[in-house]
């Protein structure tokens, strides 16, 4: 069964990628394919939006004679990454909850 992934879920799954280490974009890309069916034209866009929010900064490292664009997380990225996890543990706690049979009393 496939579950839409929404865009705030594909930010959070960038940002705690690029939390554990700068990456650059085909990297990060094959990182996050190997858990989700997703397409590198995506990512780009999301990673594009993150740079603009300030929750990614960029800069260029050389390999074999040109130039690769890495992504690394910012003190907002990391602080929108913590609301990401906290609110994923709210909903996911809500559909475990649901999926077990008992109601939500939020």
């Amino acid at each position: 069964m496939q579950f839409q992934l929404g865009s705030g879920f594909l930010d959070a799954c960038v940002l705690a990628v690029v939390a554990q280490e700068d990456t650059y974009g085909y990297s990060l890309t094959q990182r996050i394919k190997g858990v989700f069916d997703i397409s590198e034209s995506t990512l780009y866009p999301v990673l594009r939006r993150l740079q603009k929010e300030a929750c990614l900064s960029t800069y260029d490292k050389p390999f074999q004679g040109r130039n690769r664009r890495y992504y690394r997380v910012t003190d907002t990225g990391i602080g929108r990454l913590e609301d990401y996890r906290r609110d994923w543990q709210i909903y996911k706690n809500q559909i475990d909850l649901f999926l077990d049979g008992g109601e939500s009393h939020e």
